[in-house]
């Protein structure tokens, strides 16, 4: 989906031309993939423009470059008010976020500390991640030949931008098979996740989604899915699950900031449940979006803009 450009990034505490939003190319980052992101929304509810779990989204960035021995040099607050000025000095009242901190110039090799840690902050307009239909009659994916890193490799759990070389290969994989998607394993062939998304399993109304220890990175999506579905009276499970309970349960669904709650009608050309969207992963959906488009937040998530 092409970036739509807006007027101003904000970079190292300045909002700039976006035409002006450049790095050297010997910057660490783009030799080493030091880089650890967030994916966050701005919805226009009817209560206003709010960004979705902006707290949570922001603890998962520090957490993230933490892991890396990486201290980002803006504090949490600072970065708030900056995601806010970006989007109203772009004026968008619903916009996808993107903030990144990155390894700039300094020095080229492994070793990362002599190379100075940066932050930018861009805002854009952005559709549904997995096509127009996909929240309504669901999409067809495959399971992935690539695996999820072991544990013992990469922090699945920070959300760093050397890891997407491997969700890129998924991603590639199941496009090139006519899919639109893909579904990785993890190292021990249990169900991971998707290339950029989570992924619940649905059977006899109890809800079932893979572990941290899956090698899936703790999505915020999927822990406002968790909440909503306790709060609904499902049985929520989190347990390694094998590839083959795919194939016989009655609903499959992502979840994520970009892909929010996308039904999964079937998996390697085998129909899932009845081959749409199913009554939990829709009442899920209808929860969801009461919130981030309703305005009904009875869990506090939505930071507004006019706050």
């Amino acid at each position: 989906m092409p970036v739509k450009k807006v007027e101003k990034i904000w970079m190292n505490g300045k909002l700039i031309n976006w035409d002006d939003a450049k790095i050297h190319i010997l910057s660490h980052v783009v030799h080493y993939g030091s880089s650890w992101f967030e994916g966050i929304r701005c919805y226009n509810t009817k209560k206003g423009s709010a960004i979705f779990r902006l707290d949570a989204h922001l603890r998962r960035l520090y957490d993230s470059a933490k892991i890396y021995r990486c201290e980002i040099p803006f504090t949490k607050q600072q970065l708030e008010k900056a995601i806010k000025d970006t989007i109203k000095v772009n004026k968008l009242k619903a916009c996808y976020i993107r903030p990144i901190v990155y390894r700039g110039y300094g020095e080229v090799g492994v070793n990362p500390t002599g190379s100075p840690t940066e932050v930018s902050i861009a805002v854009w307009e952005w559709g549904k991640y997995l096509g127009a239909e996909a929240l309504e009659k669901g999409i067809d994916v495959c399971v992935s030949s690539w695996r999820r890193p072991a544990p013992d490799t990469l922090p699945t759990v920070a959300k760093s931008g050397g890891n997407y070389l491997g969700s890129q290969l998924i991603k590639l994989e199941a496009l090139a098979a006519g899919y639109v998607e893909g579904i990785a394993l993890d190292a021990f062939g249990n169900i991971s996740e998707g290339s950029g998304e989570n992924i619940f399993l649905v059977r006899e109304n109890t809800v079932f989604t893979p572990p941290l220890s899956a090698a899936i990175l703790p999505g915020v999506t999927r822990s406002s899915i968790i909440t909503i579905a306790k709060d609904l009276g499902y049985s929520v499970v989190e347990m390694n699950l094998p590839r083959e309970m795919l194939f016989t349960v009655e609903e499959v669904f992502f979840t994520g900031t970009a892909a929010e709650i996308t039904p999964i009608r079937s998996v390697d050309r085998i129909m899932i449940g009845e081959g749409k969207p199913g009554p939990v992963t829709l009442e899920l959906q209808k929860a969801f979006f009461d919130i981030v488009l309703g305005g009904k937040d009875k869990y506090k998530w939505l930071s507004f803009l006019n706050e």
